[in-house]
């Protein structure tokens, strides 16, 4: 059976953050809202030092799929919905070892998000979040509230010369003008209100035989991802010869995204 994974080459890396609004395309994930990213690909960034002696840093961040998810444990699902004997947690790995939302057993609890629930986590971001120093690989969409906004809104930016984005999104006959209308059985390419939602290393594509979105694109192939127990894989071949690490590794999740080379910025 295969084990997915993903190395993050920083040494590859030019912190373009193409990745991020591959995703953002992809997955139709909404604008920034109440304390919420809905960046499932983002970045911990930071410059230490005085000019002209200064350093920049930028780590590529996901949901790292890990082999001990608490994010699983603690997930209270819907029993009642799934059925006597049936499987009611609505976060499940697949066989291949990605961790997926299925939103019809989630009640929006948002314990996934606390530090129990993931430890690459956080209920709730602030402004910090916006200097690139803290993330969550985690979003909640509150209940009663539409889960596309911008695109629900019928105010114009200006009235009579400007579109609403309600309008646009009625010519283009679609709840995002550009919405991508995958099929991906528990995977969604809208989420409703009143659920959680994170990446899913793009598993429709995956289950296609395509490579997740934000691996395609990445101008650098900085990314590369495949299966870690196939020792012909690029990402096997890697992780053998190259020193690597993880996120948090003392936590004990046994994360499935992996970081090898030391990230330095180009001009």
């Amino acid at each position: 059976m295969s084990k997915l994974g993903m190395v993050i080459d920083l040494g590859r890396c030019v912190g373009c953050g193409a990745c991020a609004f591959a995703c953002k395309a992809e997955n139709n994930t909404r604008n920034r809202a109440n304390g919420q990213s809905y960046n499932w690909a983002d970045f911990i960034m930071y410059t230490e030092g005085t000019f002209p002696n200064t350093r920049h840093f930028v780590l590529p961040v996901l949901c790292n799929h890990c082999d001990e998810p608490p994010c699983i444990a603690i997930c209270p699902g819907n029993p009642e919905k799934a059925g006597k004997g049936k499987p009611y947690k609505a976060l499940f790995k697949t066989a291949e070892g990605i961790t997926l939302h299925n939103p019809e057993l989630c009640v929006g609890c948002g314990d996934c998000q606390t530090s129990k629930g993931c430890p690459y986590s956080h209920e709730k971001l602030g402004a910090s979040s916006l200097n690139g120093e803290t993330y969550s690989v985690i979003s909640l969409n509150p209940a009663e509230d539409n889960p596309q906004p911008f695109w629900a809104d019928k105010s114009a930016a200006i009235p009579g010369g400007t579109s609403s984005g309600a309008e646009v999104s009625a010519k283009a006959g679609a709840t995002i003008p550009a919405m991508q209308a995958w099929q991906g059985g528990e995977t969604k390419p809208i989420r409703s209100d009143d659920v959680i939602e994170k990446c899913t290393f793009c598993y429709h594509r995956v289950s296609n035989g395509l490579q997740p979105a934000c691996v395609e694109v990445c101008p650098s192939q900085a990314r590369i991802f495949g299966d870690q127990q196939d020792p012909s894989s690029k990402i096997s071949q890697i992780l053998k010869n190259e020193k690597s690490f993880r996120l948090q590794e003392e936590k004990g999740t046994k994360p499935n995204v992996h970081y090898v080379g030391k990230y330095s910025p180009r001009a």
